[in-house]
């Protein structure tokens, strides 16, 4: 077992690798939350897409897969360049790779010349979260920027369609570019001293962790070799593990029951909310005369509202208490797909989407700083990027989820 840190349940203090803390929460969430807006911008544009590139529906869906994959294996690796080369350095490769995956997105004359751009686009993105939450330091300051991935996350499929409509389907996958506005304030603040690694980099366990992640992201979409190859991977990663207890993915992590239970509950929110966010407008159109667009609006209403009270969650959670706060966001995690399942009030769905953002964005707030507190300051970049990672995993698990239960 780890030595736990003897910081407040209020407060973690931020690693060696990002020291300041007094960065306005706002400007943190402005860094990280662009990236949930690109995520989603393309899901109402697709057929636009598809024939805009000559492809069919069903391949154009690669934007999306790409975007997750390249989101989930980025997460950890920059991280891992965050502790090893600190938060200048990081914000310096995040903003080269979105600026030249974003240009090479708007130019791209062919899909497979798209895609290493939309893949750039999430690794850039990937690395601006981390060092967001790695600057937040606080269940409250956490919050703003979970309830803010919740809103944008919520709003990027109309605000890609109405940019779309306006402009170009191009410059709809730009929005992520926005977290750049943020960089000059959160740069001045950054330290100017780079840690100095003490160990080499764990490239075998990092390629480990990379396939063990493109296995699980793909094993909706091709279940048999894909759990063969996670379990395969998996395997060998941990053997990896006892040899190299100090590499990429550490020991002492993997021994921590905090850390353990707070990215596996973390994943699981995660699955049911994505989940939810594609099955409850198929159920509301089954169940109801409501037309496309009262679908949309409720969705969207219930999901800004959620996530705004994710963030009152958040900053409530000192006074609550650890305990109250994980038996809320489990009990809820659970009443929300029950409720989807069994109500036979069809209006009830829109509460379960604000019962579903709510308990993800929330989830990720108060979990994400339990598992810090549960590991050395040293580690903490790591956490942060273990921790995403599991949050990806359920959005890829999520949606292949919601096609089961609508073919079911």
């Amino acid at each position: 077992m780890p030595a736990r840190t003897t910081t407040p349940a209020t407060t973690t203090p931020p690693p060696a690798t990002s020291q300041p803390s007094h960065i306005p929460a706002l400007w943190l969430a402005l860094l990280a939350t662009p990236i949930a807006a690109g995520a989603n911008s393309p899901v109402l544009i697709l057929p636009e897409m598809a024939g805009s590139f000559g492809v069919g529906p069903a391949t154009v869906t690669w934007f999306v897969t790409t975007f997750a994959w390249a989101m989930a294996v980025g997460t950890p690796l920059m991280a891992s360049l965050l502790r090893r080369r600190g938060l200048r350095t990081t914000l310096r490769v995040s903003t080269f790779l979105i600026l030249a995956g974003t240009l090479l997105v708007a130019v791209a004359p062919w899909m497979a010349l798209a895609l290493p751009g939309r893949a750039a686009q999430a690794v850039g993105g990937a690395g601006l979260v981390t060092s967001a939450m790695s600057l937040a330091g606080s269940v409250r300051r956490m919050g703003v920027i979970t309830a803010g991935f919740g809103i944008l996350g919520a709003v990027g499929p109309l605000l890609g369609s109405l940019i779309a409509d306006a402009l170009s389907w191009r410059v709809s996958l730009t929005v992520s570019a926005l977290a750049l506005l943020a960089l000059p304030v959160v740069t001045r603040s950054a330290p100017r001293t780079s840690p100095r690694p003490t160990t080499p980099f764990d490239a075998r366990g990092a390629s480990l962790l990379i396939a063990l992640a493109t296995a699980l992201v793909f094993v909706p979409h091709h279940p048999l070799p894909a759990a063969v190859a996670a379990l395969v991977a998996g395997v060998l990663l941990t053997l990896h593990i006892r040899t190299r207890p100090d590499g990429f993915v550490p020991a002492t992590l993997m021994r921590t029951p905090t850390f353990l239970l707070s990215a596996l509950l973390a994943c699981a929110l995660a699955t049911s909310y994505f989940a939810l966010l594609f099955t409850v407008p198929q159920l509301l159109a089954a169940r109801t005369d409501w037309s496309t667009t009262t679908i949309g609006t409720g969705q969207l209403v219930a999901l800004l509202l959620g996530s705004l009270l994710s963030w009152l969650l958040a900053a409530a959670s000192a006074r609550m208490g650890r305990r109250r706060v994980l038996a809320l966001l489990i009990t809820l995690g659970a009443l929300a797909p029950l409720t989807a399942a069994l109500s036979p009030w069809a209006p009830l769905l829109l509460l379960v989407a604000a019962m579903a953002v709510f308990t993800t964005t929330a989830g990720n707030a108060t979990l994400a700083v339990y598992a810090t507190q549960a590991a050395p300051d040293a580690q903490r970049p790591t956490v942060i990027g273990l921790f995403n990672l599991c949050y990806q995993l359920g959005g890829a698990f999520g949606p292949a989820t919601a096609a089961l239960i609508m073919l079911a």
